[in-house]
């Protein structure tokens, strides 16, 4: 049987930590993921994902905190792409470099390692439904953190993601914005990891605001749309992952690309809507 849902009411109260962090990830990631998609840097949060990765994992190795070591991975990383990669084919050619060092360094500290084997599946696939409070209370302030600093910054930010040459005209540091940007994007990322894995943060930092995108193009819109898509996969993911008898973040995944997935489907229809409209008024 895939579900099993008969334990239900007796195992939801075990999970509640894991609800909660859902649900800030959701948030973090639903309004990360527009300037994500907005400054073309889905790439990036692959390449920091790897260097978070192995942060934790050699904090794993010498018996340090993971999610302090998976913050200083994803910050090295960040700080790099933003200093060394000021444009696009630079930016894409350092985290092309970055990506299998951080893995490489990663996997090593993982065999090395001579602990339990759920502790390194666990840095790769996610482990929410082990979150504890410790791991549940750093998740909540680095959420805080990057949720609010977002939000001071959201109007310069937007308007240097989507026209960085008319806002640098106007006197916006793009720069320094640019800065800022990576290093959130950076923390969000190591947050993430600790839930999702650094295989499968994509799915709730990049695909939610990308199937948002898709249906709407309004400023407001999409970063409610986004946050709701991602809300739904990380909650749904887990609200599933409690009745079967499988890991959390193949259901995340699967809920996040199948939002996607519906969302195109949507603009594709609209698309062919306009165009026998556009047809009709021609005849």
């Amino acid at each position: 049987m895939l579900f099993d849902f008969s334990d239900y009411a007796q195992l939801l109260p075990l999970v509640v930590n894991s609800l909660l962090a859902a649900t800030l990830l959701g948030l973090m990631g639903g309004l990360i993921g527009i300037f994500v998609m907005n400054r073309d840097s889905s790439f990036a949060v692959h390449g920091i994902s790897e260097l978070s990765f192995a942060g934790a994992a050699i904090a794993l190795l010498v018996g340090v905190d993971v999610v302090f070591g998976s913050i200083l991975g994803s910050l090295a990383a960040a700080v790099l792409i933003a200093v060394l990669g000021s444009r696009a084919k630079e930016r894409n050619s350092i985290i092309a470099v970055l990506m299998p060092f951080g893995l490489g360094v990663g996997i090593l500290a993982l065999s090395l390692y001579q602990g339990r084997a759920s502790n390194k599946f666990g840095l790769l696939t996610g482990q929410i439904i082990a979150v504890d409070q410790p791991a549940l209370a750093w998740l909540a302030s680095i959420s805080a953190l990057v949720i609010v600093a977002l939000l001071l910054i959201w109007r310069p930010l937007q308007f240097a993601s989507l026209d960085p040459e008319v806002a640098r005209a106007r006197g916006v540091a793009t720069s320094k914005l640019g800065y800022v940007f990576m290093v959130l994007l950076g923390l969000a990322v190591a947050a993430s990891v600790q839930v999702v894995g650094a295989l499968l943060v994509l799915s709730l930092l990049v695909t939610p605001a990308a199937a948002a995108l898709r249906v709407t193009s309004s400023p407001k819109v999409a970063p409610l749309l986004s946050v709701l898509f991602a809300l739904t996969a990380s909650v749904g993911g887990i609200l599933l992952a409690v009745g079967g008898g499988l890991p959390v973040s193949p259901y995340i995944t699967t809920i996040s690309f199948a939002i996607y997935l519906g969302c195109r489907a949507v603009a594709a229809a609209r698309k062919r809507a306009a165009r026998a409209s556009v047809a009709k008024v021609s005849a």
